[in-house]
């Protein structure tokens, strides 16, 4: 028995050894042999290595390559950002800006004599209780943190100051004492963990909204008690019959539900520009009785509805959805087409009809699951269209009747506020929230396989993301970025961020010449100026 002990070091190594050898000698053989792949059959093993490395590329770029401002769909700065604004209510930073200040980009422009905190024009009257990380220690294999209980205050709008959709069309209006809001996110893309942090922190958060996408009303969407915009696409899921027709009377049953503000008809979306998808694996029984849709089915929504086909026959039914649910009725587009985008104006004028709301969703937009091709090519991005329709609607005259809401990576204080200069009265974030309640951009949002537990309905997956800890960090979000809008406002020398206009900002190119915005911005009479020039040179 010693003898047996003395060579049992040797014989496990000898084992070991060999094992290694026979493994090597199978996949050796086995990359040889195979046909499917030119690498492994040139170069047996040493192969491996490269379609190992390719498999983790994502990561080792994200973690350890790429500096703080590389990376997409949004850079490691822009992560963090809202990582460290949901945790710990955060925006400081030492040394300066990472921003690359030589490429092309938006300016604000800060006032020789801006506004003191007691000129602007803020609602804390009431406060908020929230939590918050405090990182007591911070060594490079180990950080000691303490989450703490905080009084925080709301920086709402005051009440002269909110924003009203709806005030002279419906019988309750929808009114608004922040500016941001969840932008549409469907229970069945995101799990039940997800979407129920988020309605609480919205909730908690106060002077918001959430959308609900296009995947029905569910119960974790109201179970923050939120200010709910319900959305509909093509797929009609929440007011469908069994048969896939629009419902009335279901349609009437959710007007009828307090926490729901405003509907919003999804007629394109900057992420897809088609109608909606989601994995069959995903479609939970629960999801079924949502959608009224086959359990185990891949959904793809029709890309329009089928309920109208132009913009007369669209406003006719938002009349008739405005009378029936007495709430809001809104439309999200995306510009592409300019032609369609002028019609709709002038259809608005000549009826006298149309939307309380348009969203107006940049090509940029990206939590929905879609083809390369359409996310991609398709669709202008938030920074050009939102200018176009702005003008657009002034020229026919309607611009008062309806409010814009944009959406498109805006994830920042700065981003907001160039959004509203820029024309906008409200903004959406998807991505954002996302972010807060745990996302990691791991760009597997269509598998079902989320690692976060954030877009996927994997139980045990949702496992890791814990409701009553990330409902803080969608509140801190949220109100952070309030915050930093009414800073930025204060830089810019108005008393409020529902003043920002156009004269805020600027825009300095890649050689360093500064333009106003109203000169590099398409309008209505550019457009036309570039018809006629195409119309002489045919």
């Amino acid at each position: 028995m010693s003898k047996l002990k003395n060579y049992l070091p040797t014989l496990l190594k000898g084992s070991a050894v060999l094992g290694t050898v026979a493994a090597a000698a199978y996949f050796y053989r086995k990359d040889d042999t195979q046909k499917q792949h030119s690498i492994l059959r040139n170069f047996p093993l040493i192969g491996r290595i490269r379609y190992m490395t390719e498999q983790i590329g994502p990561e080792l770029r994200q973690y350890l390559f790429e500096n703080n401002n590389e990376g997409t769909p949004f850079s490691r700065k822009e992560f963090e950002d809202v990582v460290k604004a949901g945790k710990y209510k955060e925006r400081l930073i030492g040394f300066g800006s990472e921003r690359d200040f030589n490429e092309a980009g938006y300016y604000i422009r800060n006032s020789m004599f801006p506004n003191l905190r007691e000129e602007l024009r803020i609602d804390n009257s009431q406060k908020i209780n929230t939590k918050v990380y405090e990182v007591d220690e911070e060594g490079l294999l180990s950080r000691k943190e303490k989450r703490e209980d905080r009084q925080i205050e709301p920086y709402f709008l005051r009440d002269e100051d909110a924003v009203i959709i709806g005030g002279d069309t419906c019988r309750n209006p929808f009114k608004l004492k922040g500016l941001v809001g969840q932008s549409a996110m469907s229970y069945g893309a995101l799990g039940e963990n997800a979407i129920t942090a988020l309605s609480r922190g919205l909730g908690l958060a106060g002077g918001t909204w959430m959308n609900t996408g296009e995947g029905g009303l569910s119960k974790y969407h109201l179970s923050g008690n939120p200010d709910i915009m319900m959305q509909i696409g093509p797929g009609l899921f929440g007011v469908r019959t069994p048969g896939g027709e629009f419902s009335w009377e279901e349609f009437k049953k959710k007007s009828e539900i307090g926490q729901v503000k405003a509907f919003e008809i999804k007629l394109a979306q900057g992420a897809k520009i088609r109608g909606g998808h989601i994995e069959g694996q995903k479609v939970t029984e629960e999801i079924v009785q949502i959608r009224l849709v086959e359990p185990g089915q891949t959904i793809n929504s029709p890309n329009r509805f089928y309920e109208f086909k132009n913009f007369n026959e669209l406003f006719e039914f938002v009349e008739r959805m405005r009378d029936v649910g007495g709430k809001p009725i809104g439309i999200k587009i995306v510009v592409g087409d300019l032609d369609a985008l002028e019609e709709m104006t002038k259809t608005m004028r000549d009826t006298g009809k149309g939307p309380d709301f348009i969203t107006v969703d940049g090509g940029e937009g990206g939590t929905g699951a879609t083809y390369q091709e359409l996310a991609d090519a398709v669709g202008l991005p938030i920074m050009s269209a939102l200018p176009l329709v702005d003008e657009m609607l002034k020229k026919y005259g309607v611009r008062n009747r309806v409010k814009l809401i944009a959406s498109g990576k805006l994830t920042s204080p700065d981003k907001v506020a160039v959004a509203l200069a820029m024309g906008a009265d409200l903004v959406n974030i998807a991505r954002g929230f996302m972010i807060s309640v745990g996302c990691i951009m791991a760009e597997i949002c269509h598998t079902n396989h989320c690692p976060a537990g954030v877009a996927t309905t994997d139980s045990k997956l949702q496992e890791g993301l814990v409701i009553e800890e990330k409902q803080y960090r969608v509140a801190n979000y949220v109100i952070s970025l309030r915050e930093g809008l009414f800073n930025l406002a204060a830089a810019a020398g108005i008393d409020t961020p529902t003043k920002f206009e156009r004269k805020h900002i600027v825009h300095k190119d890649e050689w360093g010449r500064v333009s106003p915005v109203r000169d590099i911005t398409l309008t209505p009479e550019k457009v036309e100026k570039l018809r006629n020039k195409e119309k002489v040179e045919k």
